[in-house]
C-alpha cells in the first residue's frame, strides 16, 4: 500500500503547488464549490439464520479552474451466524483518487489515477493500481452524459501466501448518467484494468443504479455492484455481487 500512498500524496502535492503558482489577478477568479455525498445501507436478518450487512460510500470532488479531483472510498462487511457459528463472509475496502488537469472548456483533460483494494475474501492481501491518461465527455445533452478515461498504468498485487503479482496494464473506466426527472437518475459505471500480459488477472467492476430524490440533501439508491477477477485465487469465485437499498446524503 506504502507505493500507492505515496504515488496519490505526490500527485496531490504537485496539484497544490499548481494552485499556489497561480498568478493574483488568477486568484479572483470563483472557485466550483467542494461537494460531497456519503451513502450508507444497513440490512440484518434473523431466524434460523442471522445475517448482517453494512455498505457504506463516499465521494468528495473539487472543481478548480484549471483542475478536477475525485476521491471515493468503498466498502462492505457481511456477517452471518448459524447454529451457533458467527463469521464474516465479506470484508472489502476500496480506496481512490483522481487528478485531473483541464486541456479545454469541451471537457477533456489528463488524469492521474491511484486505487487501493482490501478484500480479505479474494485470495489477495491487497490490489493496486496506478494510471496516467485521457479523460473526455463524449456528449453531454440536458437530461444525459458520457465520460470516458482510458490510459497505461501498472498493477502491483500481493497475494496472501505473500506472492507479489504485478503487471502492465490499460486502465479503462466510462460513467454514463441519464435523468429521467430532476428527481429521479439512472446512473451506470464501468471499468476495467486490463493485464497486457497473458495469466495476469484483469480486475473489471460495474455499477448500474437508480437514485431518487427524497428532499434537498437527501436520496435512495438502489444498486446492483459486480466485481470480476479473471484470474481467481485458491479456487475463489470470479465474480462477485452485491445488490443493495441505501441512503444518500449529500453536501
Amino acid at each position: 500500500m506504502k507505493p500507492l500512498l505515496l504515488s496519490i500524496l505526490t500527485g496531490l502535492a504537485c496539484s497544490v503547488s499548481s494552485l499556489h503558482a497561480v498568478e493574483p489577478e488568477q486568484l479572483e477568479v470563483p472557485l466550483e464549490p467542494l461537494s460531497a455525498e456519503v451513502e450508507l445501507g444497513v440490512i440484518a436478518t434473523t431466524g434460523n439464520t442471522e445475517s448482517s450487512a453494512l455498505k457504506g460510500k463516499a465521494v468528495i470532488k473539487q472543481d478548480f479552474r484549471e483542475w478536477k479531483n475525485k476521491y471515493q472510498l468503498d466498502a462492505l462487511y457481511k456477517r452471518n451466524t448459524y447454529e451457533g457459528k458467527d463469521e464474516a463472509t465479506a470484508q472489502r475496502v476500496f480506496l481512490s483518487a483522481q487528478s485531473d488537469y483541464k486541456l479545454s472548456p469541451e471537457n477533456s483533460s489528463v488524469f492521474v489515477f491511484g486505487s487501493y483494494t482490501d478484500d480479505r475474501f479474494s485470495g489477495y492481501e491487497y490490489q493496486n493500481t496506478i494510471a496516467v491518461g485521457y479523460s473526455k465527455r463524449l456528449f453531454a445533452n440536458q437530461d444525459s452524459f458520457l465520460d470516458y478515461n482510458i490510459g497505461p498504468g501498472y498493477s502491483f498485487n500481493r497475494t496472501d501466501e505473500g506472492a507479489l503479482d504485478d503487471t502492465v496494464i490499460v486502465h479503462l473506466q466510462v460513467e454514463y448518467e441519464y435523468n429521467f426527472s430532476p428527481e429521479v437518475k439512472f446512473t451506470q459505471t464501468l471499468g476495467s484494468d486490463v493485464a497486457l500480459e497473458s495469466n495476469k488477472n484483469t480486475i473489471s467492476k460495474s455499477e448500474s443504479a437508480i437514485t431518487s430524490k427524497l428532499r434537498d440533501n437527501l436520496s435512495m439508491k438502489a444498486s446492483y455492484n459486480m466485481t470480476h477477477n479473471s484470474e481467481a485465487l485458491d479456487l475463489k469465485a470470479k465474480t462477485d455481487t452485491t445488490t443493495s437499498i441505501t441512503m444518500i446524503y449529500s453536501f
